[in-house]
């Protein structure tokens, strides 16, 4: 398994510590991104989890055309630089054109290429000649094998620092089921595999937001751990229902160190 290096973080590798990465949907106000990003830093350290720091600028793929989306590019990355100078953690952000990611690249630590978008070749290698890591997240109409495609898509550009991300499969209308087996299918091909907690839970097209159940992310985070992923995405809320995006599967922030904890345990014993 290869070792991805991340700003000052080493993620993944032969019996490396499960590593994290977390933060709010969407940059909903500079006071939640650092109030949330102050609290994972110091659960992280305590817990002594590798973290990364996740926040979106833009949703583009709402449900609605007039639901939220955050404040956009300039701003979006000016409040995730302040979040980096004042913790010292990488930082992670998803990009929807191949426009936004050079710019984002000059502030993120990682590239992150939206499920619905990972057969986009052309903003897959954008990404990549960035020469940031790129974290793919496998698309729900995709076969755990098939990921390869997009890997090779990084590779070929001269990428050399992919994360692979599992986020659940659809499960006919409104619906999504995580096949626990595409974990070890997607370690296969080498590269470290992360678990998306928050958005295997939800439930799309639940009318004009997508719906989901926030219970069962921690339950299916702890089968990922058993089933050997090398780190998991949560998004994480001080108060959820209140969230401008994800409010039905984000966690409330004041769970975050008992799941971590728990999580950081189950790991252990599987090393």
């Amino acid at each position: 398994m290869k070792t991805v290096y991340v700003g000052k973080l080493k993620l993944g590798g032969d019996r490396a510590p499960l590593f994290v990465i977390a933060g709010p949907c969407v940059i909903e106000s500079e006071a939640l991104v650092m109030k949330t990003a102050e609290t994972l830093v110091e659960i992280c350290s305590t817990l002594g989890l590798p973290y990364v720091f996740k926040c979106s600028f833009d949703k583009a793929n709402r449900t609605a055309g007039d639901s939220f989306r955050g404040p956009g590019l300039k701003k979006g990355m000016a409040i995730l630089a302040k979040v980096k100078r004042a913790f010292g953690v990488p930082v992670l952000t998803d990009v929807h054109e191949t426009g936004q990611c050079k710019p984002a690249a000059e502030v993120c630590d990682i590239l992150q290429i939206p499920a619905f978008l990972c057969r986009q070749t052309d903003l897959i290698e954008a990404a990549a000649k960035t020469g940031r890591c790129v974290n793919v997240k496998k698309g729900q109409f995709l076969a755990p094998a098939d990921i390869r495609h997009a890997i090779d898509k990084v590779t070929g550009v001269g990428g050399k620092s992919i994360l692979l991300t599992e986020r659940g499969s659809s499960f006919g209308y409104g619906n999504l089921v995580t096949d626990m087996r595409a974990i070890p299918i997607m370690r296969e091909f080498g590269w470290p595999v992360v678990f998306d907690a928050t958005h295997s839970v939800q439930m799309p097209g639940q009318g004009r937001i997508t719906g989901g159940d926030r219970r069962m992310a921690p339950v299916l985070a702890r089968a990922a751990v058993a089933a050997g992923c090398d780190g998991v995405f949560i998004e994480t809320h001080p108060n959820p229902d209140k969230a401008k995006s994800d409010a039905a599967n984000q966690i409330p922030l004041a769970q975050m160190k008992e799941i971590l904890t728990t999580l950081r345990d189950i790991h252990g014993v599987i090393q």
